[in-house]
């Protein structure tokens, strides 16, 4: 299994260098690109009786020709498909290629989109495979993701190549559940009906979870192993830093910060997650444990994704710390003489640093870092959360406080989390706005949110932020797409500034995307917090970025087209002030709202919707989400916790014995990309 691909028969150098780009190195990695989907072709359509939606027929293809869009660069392939019973037109877009594939007198079978587009129905940029190279018996065709040259049917044909070596795959578990990996592999590779395709997944899908669980044991074990400074509970002095706060703390902050002091009065450093909602104060939570750190004669480390957000933590930090005589300092990519900073960083005149990527620098070095603080962790890479950790003193290892405002389903946590150490903000601070959601059509926009806007815009802010100049209240309108396009009709970024320039030519309204450079967006975003724009459009850029609470108007465009928790996180941008707080999601279409929609609509309850969002989700991308583009979960989905639940079980069976270690070689290696991702210290 790890021989090189180009072992594999049909696969030579030119074919194993394109695997390669794409991830695909060896013969295991071969067999485990197993096929995105199948297309059932045993009983398609005939043309007679379609109607609009997902069809797949069998027919012939003629009359084909590709013209270029008239206003964009795209090019149009059409042609006319024909069964024994009638005709549809189909269309592909910058897929010229489709000239060259067809046959006239050969009878392919095609899946895709019936729909009315431009005037007229069509099947819109079908799939399309040659009857012939269909299993008749089964009528059952893996369906895979091109990578490079290589297409869906380049593939299959390589794998076909290989059929006989599936026989020689060993297996990769202990014998606790039932069946094998070979006969799992190929029965994913060439399955007899859709009920074995899915059984020889769930066997893979339970292989990965097992691999998932044990990296995440064994880094437990490890991180028991090593050494940390221990900082002291000061009962008196924490008392009165709370007493000294202008607010009161929820009950939730008090426990989670209970729960980080008795960790950091351990020898083992602590390895907590701070999972809270939008708004739900995990900064101060943060800032007491930093204190409490600071008081034993340790220094801290504040890691921010953003150089606009390490900014608004330093001054909520060095604002909150000056009566206590703490020194707090920011280091970003433009700090100004970086050199006499960290000079005093590593002489430890420096209590606090917020920073970017510029506290990760080889020449900024520490006195006694024993405290590591990562915001939105999930935006930062493994390797970069561990050289933030290497800065600690020899044989130490700093205590870690990762923050993340995505919750955690509660489901995940007694099952695939259970071993990580979670503390929950669950309420929301005294003050924080509830924001009244609402679910628009795109053709009610005119009549039901342009007035909206029109009062928003007319109010004053909540503060005296902005002085005798302020305008009113601000908006975020989120938008799917930068530029236009012939393929989406999603008004982009740049048109919807434009329209909105129209609409409320008083405005000042300006774009944001991800594209621009990072000094551009940075400016964009000062101006924006600064009061100086009214309505800041912007693709999901600003999904994690700083406070405004002057925002109390969020619009999302297509919001179907989005994930449940992804709206959660960009509703969060409002809500953030004294005044009361709005959030518009627009559909396009006709279609009738979401369920995913419906639930946002009704409920602003961050931990409740994780827990829905569990329940709709495909495959798992939650822990992904924790572990900057980490998890890839190729078969198995979080939403089974009952697989989850049993494979956790055989995980604990397994660590009782440590011979087994040894004994399944391949497993051990195997599970080395897991262990990186799940460990947080």
């Amino acid at each position: 299994m790890d021989l090189g691909v180009e072992k594999l028969k049909g696969i030579g150098p030119k074919t194993a260098e394109i695997l390669k780009k794409y991830g695909i190195r060896t013969v295991r990695d071969f067999f485990y690109n197993l096929p995105r989907d199948y297309e059932n072709y045993e009983k398609p359509v005939s043309i007679a009786e379609i109607k609009p939606g997902k069809i797949v027929i069998r027919g012939k293809i003629d009359s084909l020709s590709t013209r270029r869009a008239k206003r964009r660069n795209l090019l149009i392939t059409e042609g006319v498909i024909r069964d024994k019973t009638g005709a549809i037109k189909v269309v592909w877009f910058n897929q010229s290629y489709r000239l060259r594939q067809f046959e006239p007198e050969k009878e392919y079978f095609f899946t895709g989109n019936f729909e009315f587009k431009n005037g007229r129905y069509s099947l819109i940029s079908p799939s399309a495979i040659l009857a012939s190279d269909v299993d008749p018996i089964s009528g059952i065709s893996p369906i895979y993701v091109a990578h490079g040259k290589l297409k869906s049917s380049d593939f299959k044909r390589l794998i076909n190549n290989s059929r006989a070596k599936f026989a020689e795959i060993p297996d990769l578990l202990p014998m606790v559940r039932p069946g094998t990996r070979k006969d799992a592999l190929f029965f994913a590779h060439f399955p007899n009906t859709l009920k074995t395709a899915e059984k020889a997944r769930e066997y893979l899908a339970y292989e990965e979870l097992f691999e998932l669980i044990l990296a995440a044991k064994l880094n437990r074990q490890e991180n028991n192993k090593l050494k940390a400074t221990k900082i002291p509970f000061d009962v008196k002095k924490i008392k009165n830093f709370v007493a000294s706060l202008p607010f009161k703390l929820t009950n939730a902050q008090r426990l989670a910060s209970w729960e980080i002091f008795q960790d950091m009065q351990k020898e083992t450093p602590m390895n907590r997650l701070l999972q809270g909602d939008v708004g739900s104060g995990k900064t101060m939570v943060a800032a007491m444990a930093a204190y409490e750190a600071i008081l034993a004669g340790a220094q801290v480390a504040f890691l921010a994704p953003t150089a606009i957000l390490a900014n608004q933590h330093y001054e909520n930090l060095r604002e909150l710390f000056e009566p206590f005589k703490i020194t707090v300092a920011l280091l970003t990519g433009a700090t100004k003489d970086k050199k006499s900073l960290k000079t005093n960083i590593k002489n430890g005149k420096i209590n606090l640093v917020v920073g970017t990527h510029a506290l990760l620098t080889d020449d900024t070095e520490f006195l006694g870092l024993d405290l590591v603080i990562i915001d939105e962790q999930h935006r930062f890479g493994v390797e970069q959360r561990q050289k933030l950790m290497l800065k600690s003193p020899a044989d130490l290892a700093p205590h870690l406080l990762a923050m993340t405002a995505t919750p955690i389903p509660r489901s995940l946590q007694l099952t695939l989390f259970g071993d990580l150490d979670v503390s929950i903000l669950n309420e929301l601070p005294q003050g924080r706005q509830s924001i009244q959601t609402t679910i628009l059509k795109e053709t009610e926009t005119k009549e039901k949110l342009y007035p909206k806007i029109q009062e928003i815009l007319s109010r004053l802010p909540d503060t005296k932020k902005h002085g005798k100049n302020a305008r009113g209240q601000q908006i975020y309108w989120i938008c799917k797409a930068i530029e236009d396009s012939e393929i989406s009709e999603a008004t982009s970024v740049k048109t919807r500034t434009r329209k909105l320039r129209e609409i409320f030519p008083k405005c000042r309204v300006e774009f944001l995307h991800g594209k621009m450079k990072p000094t551009e967006k940075d400016a964009i975003m000062e101006q924006f917090a600064d009061g100086k724009i009214d309505i800041l459009v912007s693709t999901t850029v600003v999904e994690v970025g700083v406070d405004v609470p002057n925002a109390t108007l969020i619009v999302i465009e297509n919001a179907e087209s989005y994930g449940l928790a992804q709206l959660h996180q960009l509703r969060g941008r409002v809500g953030r002030g004294a005044s009361p707080a709005f959030c518009y999601f627009v559909t396009s279409g006709e279609l009738t709202p979401s369920r995913r929609l419906r639930e946002l609509e009704k409920s602003t309850d961050g931990f409740y919707l994780a827990e829905v969002d569990l329940k709709l989700r495909g495959p798992g991308e939650i822990y992904g989400s924790l572990q900057h583009g980490a998890l890839d979960l190729r078969i198995a989905s979080l939403s089974d916790t009952k697989l989850i639940h049993k494979a956790q079980i055989d995980v604990m069976k397994f660590l009782q014995d440590p011979k087994n270690m040894l004994k399944y070689s391949e497993l051990m290696q195997g599970i080395t990309k897991y262990q990186q991702i799940t460990t947080l210290n």
